[in-house]
């Protein structure tokens, strides 16, 4: 196991009528709630939020897209400067809770803001936040990470810092109820594929991160399809905590981490506004496919632990593993080819130039995928 330093200090609520609890945990602040297009109005979410923040000064911004725009999160940051805001509380899924992580860092940050994503600037103090889940999926609530799109450049880019990781985190599943098959089929495919880029690398004698990863892989196998069957309560509570702990940061401990399907689906997404979960699921079979090698012993693994197949035939379990996780992700309803969505085969160029570009010439774990392995990937995905 390599050496690492574990700190999540997120306080989380969880469970049915946790939002109650909001109150208690918001700091005496001037508040800022961020959201999104507005449908917490609609089930009510809003309105309880609401309750919660009597007695505090607050005020309010919406519009937070989906893969949140640069442009929108700036005008965020405007109103903070103009509100003097000491705390910013995100109620959405995880493009809001990004949205709201980029803000935070970007109102105390003296220089260029989009520095702080295109060139990895450090950020060394942040507005403290706090967030109210309401679509499980990216795992952002308990963690450092967060993704900004900015359309003009033709740009989906990241950054970590430890200054915006949320104080807290509201999940209560009721949230999920109004939600669409579409957002809870993303969620399900986004986790998965969150942990298989921390757990399908290779082997370092980690134990127990290895085998915390193939029960929420297991887990997630399970109730995927439940979760777009009924709205059973345990159901989407077992959805909304596996997907936290997909990427809270533990089954990442001191272990090799990839993320080179995330790398190559940003660009898919800037390219052709594809949904983030959907751009895992097209890629990833074909990560698994091209790296099959270097994967080799953690494909096993992965074959025999997480889908119970017989190792007898090696290359066949490899085989009918990366086959059974496509098909997986096309139960949930997502297409697994970019021609399913129209994307023509000369997107595979696109992708590898835009990589080259953008400085993203050494992707996995073993920083092997050059922009030209990345453009035979995506042409394996069309």
């Amino acid at each position: 196991m390599q050496n690492f330093v574990y700190h999540n200090p997120t306080k989380v609520a969880f469970g049915k009528g946790s939002i109650s609890k909001l109150s208690n945990l918001l700091p005496k602040a001037k508040i800022l709630l961020l959201y999104g297009g507005g449908s917490i109005k609609k089930n009510g979410i809003y309105q309880q939020v609401c309750e919660q923040l009597e007695g505090h000064q607050w005020c309010e911004f919406s519009g937070v897209e989906a893969n949140p725009e640069y442009t929108t999160l700036m005008q965020a940051v405007s109103l903070c400067k103009q509100e003097n805001i000491e705390f910013i509380l995100a109620v959405g899924g995880g493009s809001v809770i990004d949205g709201a992580k980029f803000v935070a860092a970007a109102v105390n940050y003296a220089g260029e803001p989009w520095d702080i994503l295109a060139k990895g600037e450090p950020v060394m103090s942040a507005i403290p936040l706090g967030c109210v889940l309401t679509l499980p999926a990216t795992g952002t609530e308990t963690n450092t990470a967060s993704v900004v799109t900015r359309s003009e450049l033709g740009q989906k880019l990241s950054f970590l810092c430890d200054h915006v990781r949320p104080q807290f985190a509201v999940l209560d599943p009721e949230a999920t109820y109004s939600l669409p098959q579409r957002q809870l089929a993303n969620g399900v495919v986004d986790a998965f594929v969150h942990v298989m880029e921390q757990y399908l690398t290779y082997p370092v004698g980690a134990t127990v991160q290895d085998r915390f990863a193939e029960a929420i892989l297991t887990n997630l196998l399970e109730v995927g399809p439940k979760v777009l069957a009924s709205q059973d309560y345990e159901t989407r509570a077992n959805l909304m905590w596996n997907a936290t702990q997909a990427l809270s940061g533990l089954i990442g401990a001191g272990v090799p981490q990839d993320w080179s399907t995330h790398m190559i689906g940003h660009e898919l997404t800037a390219l052709h506004n594809l949904d983030h979960a959907v751009t895992l699921a097209i890629i990833l079979p074909s990560v698994m496919q091209y790296q099959r090698q270097h994967k080799r012993e953690k494909l096993l693994q992965y074959a025999q632990r997480v889908w119970g197949l017989s190792l007898y035939d090696e290359e066949g379990a490899i085989d009918l593993a990366i086959e059974k996780t496509a098909q997986f992700f096309r139960d949930m309803g997502i297409k697994t080819s970019l021609s399913d969505y129209g994307i023509e085969p000369s997107v595979a160029d696109e992708v590898a130039a835009r990589l080259q570009k953008n400085g993203f010439t050494q992707l996995g774990e073993k920083q092997n995928i050059s922009p030209e392995d990345a453009r035979k990937i995506v042409a394996a995905s069309v």
